[in-house]
């Protein structure tokens, strides 16, 4: 399945542009799913099928036009139309953690040194390192450029973004991956909010796949991915909102840890990422969500912007989808088991929320047959198929979770954020 960018003037206007989704292939026969925009700013995504012989523009431009029939345009139609002031975003830092995937690193500080955002900063933290070879990749082709390297021994995700926040000096610190490609307008997206809204302690933004090569990465992807959707949302904590009754508990609806910005200050001031979750801990995952939940918790709006785009390369391999739908699970789990043992005071919530949280995790969780075909990354359209293998998969990691947890907080009783002083 090819994946690309459609373009368009308005919802039914010209095409300005199709282009393949950064390195990749080009856009030809079969089977393609593009990411709509009209005149630069992502609305939607389409899946259509261009016949050989047929112009892949217009039968793609015909797609999303019946799609965004009927919609509010996300932009002026009209050409030189005046639009909103959009506030300068503040001086940012973004931090990636590692391991060992050179790789897809020097892909990912490729597309993060082309950024348009007029001051930022990157840190990459190599996370509990078995060979040089990513100080190696970055003190030879991108400290001359700017970059920074830290080392975090301590294995995990959560504890190598950690270290990042130590390191990092600007008031805005943005996190990614090491295994997407940003657009080049994502950093200025993503932090423009918070010069806007004072209130706001985090914000996360849009996550599309790179490549839909193999059958784990569109069912993956068909599955919900990682998309949040196309609409901005504010998640207030003094105006729950009215369609999530277990806010804030369902922190997965708020965005995913490949693509999220904090202000420092919050961030520091709830002690930052738990390094008992995450990934490469025995919690298997949750870090991004345990961080999104206290920042709310602690009295902090949340937005989502989907303007503030990168491209993921889902992993390849049915073993790899097996691995995340445990972990997914797993990770939901434990960040919930993190909280209560971080902030015991939030138990009665949670326990209020019981009935209704055992509800919605056996629904992310079911099996779903073939039914009609749906649009990649449209989660809760419900015409995927799902597997009872992976279903079982996620409910299994649901029930470990919490153990999980508790063994990876063993392991780091009495680590100290690196920002209070050295261990």
């Amino acid at each position: 399945m090819g994946v690309g960018v459609l373009d368009l003037d308005s919802p039914d206007g010209s095409v300005l542009s199709l282009t393949p989704a950064p390195g990749g292939p080009p856009i030809g026969p079969g089977e393609v799913y593009v990411l709509v925009r009209l005149r630069g700013r992502p609305v939607g995504t389409v899946l259509a099928r261009v016949g050989a012989g047929e112009d892949a523009a217009e039968v793609l431009a015909a797609a999303a036009r019946a799609r965004l029939a009927g919609a509010a345009p996300a932009v002026p139609t009209a050409p030189g139309a005046p639009t909103a002031p959009v506030a300068a975003p503040p001086r940012a830092s973004v931090i990636v953690g590692t391991r060992e995937r050179p790789a897809q690193l020097a892909r990912a500080l490729d597309s993060l040194l082309a950024q348009d955002h007029p001051d930022h900063e990157i840190v990459v933290v190599d996370n509990n390192p078995a060979t040089e070879r990513t100080r190696l990749l970055v003190e030879r082709h991108y400290a001359p450029r700017g970059v920074r390297y830290a080392v975090e021994p301590v294995p995990g995700l959560a504890a190598a973004h950690n270290r990042g926040v130590a390191v990092a000096g600007a008031e805005v610190l943005a996190f990614t991956d090491d295994d997407v490609i940003a657009d080049r307008s994502w950093l200025s997206s993503l932090t423009a909010p918070f010069a806007a809204d004072p209130r706001l302690g985090c914000v996360t933004g849009l996550i599309l796949p790179a490549r839909l090569t193999t059958s784990a990465q569109i069912l993956l992807e068909s599955h919900g991915g990682f998309s949040k959707g196309f609409a901005p949302r504010r998640f207030d904590p003094r105006r729950p909102p009215a369609d999530e009754p277990l806010f804030p508990f369902t922190a997965g609806r708020f965005g995913s840890g490949a693509n999220m910005a904090f202000r420092a200050g919050a961030l520091r001031a709830i002690g930052g990422f738990d390094p008992a979750t995450g990934t490469g801990t025995a919690a298997r995952g949750g870090d991004d969500l345990y961080a999104f939940a206290r920042i709310v918790v602690a009295g902090h709006r949340l937005g989502y912007t989907p303007d503030a785009l990168v491209w993921h390369h889902h992993r390849e391999t049915w073993q790899d989808l097996e691995h995340q739908a445990y972990g997914y699970g797993a990770g939901l789990t434990a960040y919930l088991t993190a909280l209560v043992a971080r902030r015991p005071a939030l138990l009665p919530a949670m326990l209020a929320r019981v009935p209704r949280g055992l509800v919605h995790a056996l629904a992310i969780s079911a099996h779903r047959g073939a039914g009609e075909e749906a649009v990649p990354g449209e989660h809760g359209a419900r015409g995927y198929a799902w597997p009872r293998s992976l279903s079982r998969l996620e409910r299994r990691g649901m029930l470990y979770g919490p153990l999980g947890y508790l063994r990876a907080r063993r392991r780091v009783r009495g680590l100290r954020p690196p920002w209070e002083g050295e261990r």
